[in-house]
């Protein structure tokens, strides 16, 4: 099954953001390039917010280029075998972290945020993922800082969109998805 394949079926069966999903789903269906960077008119993306092993505070990495504190994430490559395998391989590459696992389930959120030209659009795929007992960051390339940051700190720190994947994460956690 290729990446394309993947992303499409795991946005069928996401449950919730019917109207972001749809767009998600036209934009793949009329792009057969829409998993890559390359594609100027947008383009999927994944990423996953890092949480402690106490479940009390995420990791957040200020992004060099944005000057902002985001999950961890970016683009798919070509040996990413699904969208899940995209957002652990980030997660793990920019969190420095080995042995992270993420939240059953699949994607927590989509969000769809303008990105400067030559392209238009990421439409990021959102998972979570537990780090493991005694785990240690590592600041990456792509990476200004890391930092462990309590849930009521994060609204402080980041944009609305990083305090609403932290709020349907939790969410996640309450229900009982123990990773």
């Amino acid at each position: 099954m290729s990446l394309h394949d993947d992303a499409v079926g795991v946005l069928e069966t996401y449950d919730g953001q019917d109207e972001l999903r749809r767009i998600y789903l036209e934009h793949l269906a009329a792009r057969p390039d829409g998993m890559w960077k390359s594609c100027e008119a947008g383009h999927v993306t994944a990423s996953a917010l890092v949480i402690d092993p106490e479940r009390e505070s995420v990791l957040l990495t200020l992004h060099k280029k944005l000057g902002r504190w985001l999950q961890m994430g970016g683009h798919c490559e070509p040996g990413d075998a699904s969208l899940a395998a995209a957002a652990l391989r980030e997660a793990t590459e920019e969190s420095g972290i080995p042995g992270l696992t993420l939240l059953p389930g699949g994607p927590v959120q989509l969000d769809r945020h303008a990105i400067p030209a030559p392209c238009h659009w990421h439409l990021d795929v959102q998972y979570a993922a537990l780090a493991p007992a005694g785990a240690v960051e590592e600041i990456s390339e792509e990476s200004l800082d890391l930092r462990w940051f309590a849930y009521d700190e994060v609204a402080a720190v980041a944009d609305g969109s990083v305090v609403r994947l932290l709020e349907r994460t939790r969410a996640v956690l309450a229900a009982g998805v123990s990773g």
